[in-house]
């Protein structure tokens, strides 16, 4: 096992990681309310869970890992209601595009993706237990949490709740930041169209914050080692989830690590549709980028660091990767590997030192809080010893170092799941070779009349028609077509 190091947000500082069973880590993230598709800011917390996990993974660790479906809430009631639909009829579309999303962008499947609507009788279970404790009180019906009679309210996300007005309510599913008032567990139907379950608490449906905590509940029969989420959520979801399950459960530890997900802007401003920087993960593809590019970019920066999200980064990160992928082709191509067998990429074993040491800085990397930018300076070490390598025209233990930086590749690759190590297809779309070399000789000839705006150009024509070239440092010019 590697020893990991992460930044609670509970506590404010690094801490090892030491699961309650060595054997299985319990995890549970936040996941989507399915009333439309994800945008891309819910996108890269989706992907920061998927880094963790193939982090953790990388490390030798076993995992129980759930991500919920919230699949009722005011957004999705009023919204089946327009439309003169069940909830269920509603939320089924949205719920099918979250998981193609995630397959598009090579998102491993969790061990559980619990329903809200499918967990009701937990929720009612929870809130009869924090009743037994004194914790809450009803109102017209619905049945609130009493923050003033739970004195560690706010020892998750710091939040000041000293000048709280005692009584004051709120019943809706999500609500101003830094307002703090007893929050809604049990709503009452206020209408007959509203979706709504007969239960020992009466005629109604949950509140939003209840749900995440009686799913925990239910899958894993007390509290977990990491709870993860968007920086949005700490307050007031995840602090009103930390009350209600450690209010009914004082005696047991609800989260050993809570992880927040730091926020996505577009062109250095907050996302929005009125200022038109609002982006789904269709928007981008519709774009022309391909989903290896555009999780790439997302995955690129620290979890904990804002991401700023705009195009022309999006095309720097396109470039990047390309090199990368040229690089590994041209490891396959030199060290006739296409038709190599690898293992899975974990726990690989390297002889050749500078191989090793780039394998330890790598997991050390990831065990450092996840430092993805950290794990990509070695990635990009990676690439320059491999091209250096292979411009050379002798090397000892040519062979050895060959498949060794192919496995090094494909550990890497357990967590970026970006690259290619297949044959790219032969079939050039219309377009020679003879054409192909034509426009490399062009390109070589307006670098060295430093026309460098005709030699971009150049590559950028043949990249869009599928052409990927490499650069040797002796002036040589190698050329794939794009996997």
């Amino acid at each position: 096992m590697i020893p990991f190091v992460f930044l609670n947000t509970k506590s404010g500082k690094k801490e090892p990681f030491v699961p309650k069973d060595p054997n299985s880590v319990s995890i549970y993230s936040c996941g989507p309310t399915v009333y439309n598709f994800a945008h891309i800011g819910n996108i890269r917390s989706f992907l920061f869970v998927d880094i963790l996990r193939r982090s953790l993974l990388l490390g030798g660790y076993k995992l129980n890992q759930s991500m919920n479906i919230t699949d009722i809430d005011d957004k999705i009631i009023n919204e089946s209601i327009k439309r003169n639909i069940s909830v269920e009829e509603f939320t089924k579309p949205w719920t099918e595009a979250f998981f193609k999303d995630l397959s598009t962008l090579h998102v491993q499947t969790l061990e559980h993706y619990p329903k809200a609507t499918e967990s009701i009788e937990d929720m009612v279970s929870l809130v009869e237990t924090l009743q037994s404790n004194g914790l809450v009180y009803e109102r017209e019906g619905n049945v609130y949490f009493s923050i003033q009679k739970f004195n560690r309210y706010g020892e998750l996300s710091k939040i000041d709740v000293s000048g709280m007005k005692s009584g004051v309510r709120y019943d809706a599913d999500e609500y101003e930041k830094d307002d703090v008032r007893d929050f809604v567990l049990w709503k009452n139907q206020k209408t007959k169209d509203e979706k709504c379950w007969h239960t020992r608490l009466g005629t109604g449906r949950p509140g939003w914050h209840l749900e995440c905590s009686a799913m925990i509940r239910k899958i894993y029969g007390s509290g977990i080692d990491i709870h993860t989420g968007g920086i949005d959520l700490l307050f007031p979801h995840h602090e009103n989830e930390f009350a209600q399950t450690t209010g009914a459960y004082p005696n047991e530890e609800f989260v050993g690590t809570w992880l927040h997900c730091e926020h996505l802007l577009v062109d250095g401003e907050k996302m929005s549709k009125s200022k038109g920087n609002f982006y789904t993960l269709r928007d981008i593809l519709e774009k022309g980028y391909e989903p290896r590019v555009i999780r790439f970019h997302l995955i690129s920066a620290h979890y904990r660091s804002k991401l700023n999200f705009s195009m022309a980064k999006l095309e720097e990160s396109k470039v990047s990767l390309d090199r990368i992928q040229n690089t590994i082709f041209r490891l396959l191509e030199s060290g006739s590997l296409w038709n190599f067998i690898p293992q899975d990429g974990k726990n690989l074993i390297f002889s050749l030192p500078e191989l090793t040491k780039l394998n330890e800085d790598f997991l050390n990397a990831l065990a450092d809080d996840l430092n993805i930018p950290k794990a990509l300076a070695i990635l990009h070490e990676l690439v320059r010893i491999v091209n250096q390598t292979l411009d050379q025209t002798k090397k000892e233990n040519a062979d050895l170092f060959y498949e060794q930086a192919l496995r090094l590749f494909i550990q890497m690759n357990e967590l970026f799941a970006v690259f290619s190590f297949e044959k790219p297809e032969t079939n050039l779309d219309g377009i020679t070779e003879e054409w192909i070399l034509e426009q490399i000789a062009n390109r070589k000839f307006a670098k060295q009349n430093k026309d460098f705006v005709t030699a971009d150009n150049i590559r950028k024509e043949l990249e869009n028609k599928g052409i990927l070239l490499a650069d040797t440092k002796e002036g040589i010019t190698t050329w794939k077509k794009a996997p």
